[in-house]
């Protein structure tokens, strides 16, 4: 409702993330659609924070390993949801991985690495996507660990994560 005030076009809107903000994207498209808000273009969600329950393989593969661990990942879930962390009553909003429809989401751009706590909470989210009927373009990085593409900004992978996303969003545009 405000879109003219600040210049902004309520049809392009692009909803982008990277770890706890690519969740907080993926929970703004759910917000989106379920509110009848302007439905996005598109979301970009880069390495993303899906799912409180922390107990994916690729979670507990990552228990004590890399820069964002399961109990890094559980100390950042219990800051935004203290007891109810992992229970029962978790809203979508916050964990998106909980969300019982993924329909009518605007198309979806996800990638994270293969040596990540997110990998499957990822990969879990994008087929569920495909399930529900939606679009979804899936990069899982060989090697990528959480913030891979900062940390070795000169790796080939990295180099080619960097990339990704601007193709892709080139084609939504087009």
């Amino acid at each position: 409702e405000h879109a003219a005030e600040i210049g902004a076009d309520p049809e392009r809107l692009l909803l982008a993330g990277e770890s706890a903000g690519g969740g907080l994207a993926a929970a703004l498209a759910l917000l989106a659609r379920d509110r009848g808000g302007p439905r996005p273009i598109g979301q970009v969600l880069l390495c993303p924070m899906l799912d409180d329950r922390n107990d994916s393989v690729s979670a507990r593969q990552m228990a004590g390993l890399g820069v964002w661990d399961r109990t890094s990942n559980a100390t950042g879930w219990r800051a935004l949801l203290g007891d109810a962390c992992g229970g029962p009553d978790v809203s979508a909003y916050a964990a998106p991985a909980r969300a019982s429809d993924l329909s009518g989401l605007a198309p979806a751009f996800i990638d994270v690495g293969s040596a990540e706590t997110f990998r499957d909470e990822a990969v879990g989210y994008a087929t569920r996507i495909w399930q529900a009927g939606g679009s979804a373009e899936l990069h899982v990085w060989p090697g990528g660990f959480h913030g891979f593409t900062m940390m070795a900004p000169d790796a080939a992978v990295s180099r080619d994560a960097v990339a990704a996303p601007g193709r892709w969003l080139r084609r939504i545009l087009a």
